[in-house]
């Protein structure tokens, strides 16, 4: 069953990786706006999906989030997380450096303790004013399922048809160790094309980008929901935790969610 989100806030729920979240979405509540079209999107394909309603303007962000703050704080549940994610790419809309400042001001004022994360599939982080943003946040969480061309324009299938990976890698080291790595792993086929990335050959030069990168921290997971390509796999709980080791052996912290 594809999600969609509410927005701009929606929430909170229980993220496997950060805790109790309440979630940005920037992006409209009626579709799905990505620089991606992974087919393991828990949001579906794009053209299955497309918005019709504008972006929610940054007021709009404000408003909502101090609301739904205000409430939570009322009734003594502040969140562990303010998260961007939702139905596509947080990072693609045109104001999200000013939101970024928004959301860090209120949570400062109504959840100190609570952490600023952005899910990305950092399509966008070589524009200045989105590294800028990025490095404000507590969380940078930023894709990168392989280093393989070929396997990008299969699974994570990107819009524009200058992506390039070497150049994103290259951004993301200089976040230094202001990022956090995710990425999927998983198994079975899509089109009749087998699109496991659990092998040597995909994980070795993908540790080797991240040993280059050293972000702070390293998120491995595999499906967890429906995707819209059917004939896809989770990779096995063995199969996650042996990746996972090679990245601490190389001084990393890697988590592995199953």
């Amino acid at each position: 069953m594809t999600v969609l989100y509410s927005s701009p806030v929606f929430g909170p729920v229980h993220s496997r990786r950060l805790g109790i979240s309440l979630g940005i979405n920037l992006l409209p509540a009626d579709g799905k706006c990505c620089s991606f079209d992974c087919i393991y999107c828990e949001c579906g394909f794009n053209k299955d999906f497309r918005p019709h309603r504008p972006f929610p303007t940054r007021e709009e962000v404000r408003e909502a989030l101090r609301l739904q703050l205000e409430k939570m704080k009322e009734e003594g549940e502040c969140p562990d997380v303010l998260t961007f994610a939702g139905n596509g790419e947080p990072c693609m809309h045109p104001e999200f450096p000013g939101i970024v400042d928004d959301v860090i001001e209120l949570r400062n004022q109504l959840c100190p303790g609570a952490k600023v994360s952005v899910l990305s599939n950092a399509t966008q982080i070589l524009r200045s004013d989105v590294f800028d943003a990025l490095l404000k946040v507590d969380n940078n969480i930023l894709k990168l399922d392989t280093v393989c061309p070929d396997y990008i324009r299969m699974v994570d299938r990107p819009a524009s048809r200058s992506y390039d990976v070497e150049k994103i890698i290259e951004a993301m080291t200089r976040f230094g160790r202001r990022c956090v790595i995710q990425t999927m792993f998983m198994q079975g086929e899509h089109e009749g094309q087998e699109v496991a990335n659990i092998s040597d050959d995909f994980v070795r030069p993908w540790l080797e980008a991240v040993k280059r990168i050293q972000p702070r921290e390293v998120m491995i997971y595999t499906i967890d929901r429906e995707t819209p390509s059917h004939n896809l796999r989770k990779a096995t709980p063995a199969q996650l935790d042996a990746i996972a080791e090679r990245v601490r052996q190389m001084g990393i912290p890697c988590s592995a969610s199953y």
